[in-house]
């Protein structure tokens, strides 16, 4: 939803509120209506961050009101973006590339606001799966990730870096809600899960269950084969105990996700918003673990080009010393 904007007065540049540029006051907005926050389908990471941002981003500053909205995810989110039927909306690195870079459609302009963590893809398994290679699982169901999210473009990029095909040499499932993968590996409809990032909740889900989890990443010459294919995928690490029961570290690649804002919103607003947010690192660090990743240097770094980030953001990082 396009929300309304009232310039304050010279009253306010002089209070405590005014946002400061080197000592020096400096109009500030006032958001009058609800900024839009589009995530994904219930039951995945993008809802889960996203519910955390609002509560927190509008707790730290009484003049925001962020009000998340479920949608199909980030190849829904990116439209929505360019129709201003959004604000503001998570979306994942592979599908952010290719409508910044116009692969497959015509190029975006819309923003970064911020990245928020970084996703090194895998698959999880039953603990008792026969499966222990990205090999084993040809001609077997996997589940892809919900219709419409980041997922199933993050693990076709890192397929075709092994010269294979998502749905022609798997048996590709396609979820409805994110939330539906783990019961689908626990049962036996899946044999694998595909997934990224550091804390996910499906793979939380399968790791809790009762027959317990096992993960599958490429291998260390499968991840040189890869990024000799697809350079925007970077090499990423799971931490051990980034899930229950899981004593080692996965290594694997992957790109970072963001929330991008549509091309219009105001300089004063995203100026605001940078603040507020990197202002409650700790805050947000200490209520998921996701957000740990979730910093302004972070964010210059997974920036496929400086001029993506929005200019209201860009002049906060300058006063802050992330950039010249």
């Amino acid at each position: 939803m396009r929300f309304a904007m009232i310039l304050l007065g010279a009253a306010l540049l002089a209070s405590p509120a005014a946002a400061q540029s080197g000592g020096t006051a400096i109009p500030t907005a006032t958001i009058s209506s609800t900024l839009s926050l589009g995530t994904a389908t219930p039951g995945g990471g993008f809802p889960l961050y996203g519910n955390a941002f609002a509560e927190l981003m509008n707790a730290a500053d009484p003049h925001l009101a962020i009000a998340p909205r479920n949608t199909k995810g980030s190849n829904e989110n990116i439209p929505l973006l360019e129709k201003g039927e959004l604000d503001l909306a998570l979306v994942a690195g592979e599908p952010a590339y290719e409508a910044f870079a116009g692969i497959g459609r015509a190029k975006v302009a819309l923003k970064i606001l911020t990245a928020i963590y970084s996703n090194p893809g895998m698959f999880v398994v039953r603990a008792d799966s026969p499966y222990t290679t990205i090999r084993d699982l040809v001609g077997q169901p996997v589940a892809f990730g919900a219709r419409g999210s980041g997922l199933p473009i993050l693990a076709r990029y890192v397929l075709d870096g092994l010269g294979l095909k998502q749905d022609e040499d798997f048996k590709a499932v396609y979820l409805d809600r994110a939330g539906d993968g783990p019961a689908m590996v626990e049962d036996g409809r899946v044999a694998a899960l595909w997934g990224a990032g550091i804390g996910w909740p499906g793979f939380a889900a399968v790791a809790s269950s009762a027959s317990g989890a096992r993960f599958i990443a490429p291998s260390a010459d499968e991840i040189a084969r890869i990024r000799a294919r697809h350079a925007l995928l970077k090499p990423l690490t799971v931490p051990a105990g980034s899930y229950p029961k899981q004593t080692e570290p996965v290594a694997s690649l992957g790109s970072w996700s963001f929330i991008l804002t549509r091309e219009d919103l105001p300089d004063d607003v995203a100026y605001r918003l940078a603040k507020t947010l990197h202002g409650i690192e700790a805050t947000f660090c200490k209520k998921l673990a996701q957000a740990c990743e979730t910093k302004a240097a972070n964010t210059v770094a997974a920036a496929p080009r400086p001029e993506l980030i929005h200019p209201g953001v860009m002049k906060y990082f300058r006063e802050i010393g992330v950039v010249k």
